[in-house]
């Protein structure tokens, strides 16, 4: 099963490298350079999964959760990708509701293993919300 993820990422060069990595996945990858740009593709995409950089040009990344939350969006799964490992970070990132947290420069591997653990709980996850919507369709 291909996952539908958002990178939320600034920096040109990681945005490419990292398409590469998940597209050699079979994900499909989707892009955004902004927390804004994130949060409206969130909205009309309903990505799988969110790569989330915290430094982005138009604020913290942490605030993509935030602002979906406010406006009544279920946030998807979140990765929280930083510079910082120290403890304040690794604990506003948890709180705010990602899964995980990766010090860049990214483990590849492990990111790709992390993916790979919650294929099967989102596949679970879009079952049952097709069976409550008597719906088989994919997605579009």
């Amino acid at each position: 099963m291909a996952l539908r993820v958002l990178l939320v990422e600034d920096n040109e060069l990681v945005t490419d490298a990292m398409r590469v990595l998940l597209e050699a996945f079979d994900h499909e990858v989707l892009t955004a350079p902004t927390v804004a740009a994130g949060v409206a593709c969130c909205v009309s995409h309903r990505p799988d999964i969110v790569l989330l950089d915290l430094t982005l040009p138009d604020g913290h990344g942490l605030q993509l959760l935030a602002r979906l939350r406010a406006a009544g969006e279920t946030p998807p799964m979140a990765v929280a990708l930083t510079g910082h490992d120290d403890a304040g970070t690794l604990a506003r990132c948890s709180a705010a509701g990602c899964r995980a947290t990766l010090l860049k420069p990214v483990p590849t591997r492990e990111l790709i293993a992390l993916l790979a653990t919650w294929e099967a709980e989102i596949a679970d996850e879009r079952a049952g919300a097709d069976a409550r919507s008597g719906s088989s369709a994919p997605r579009e």
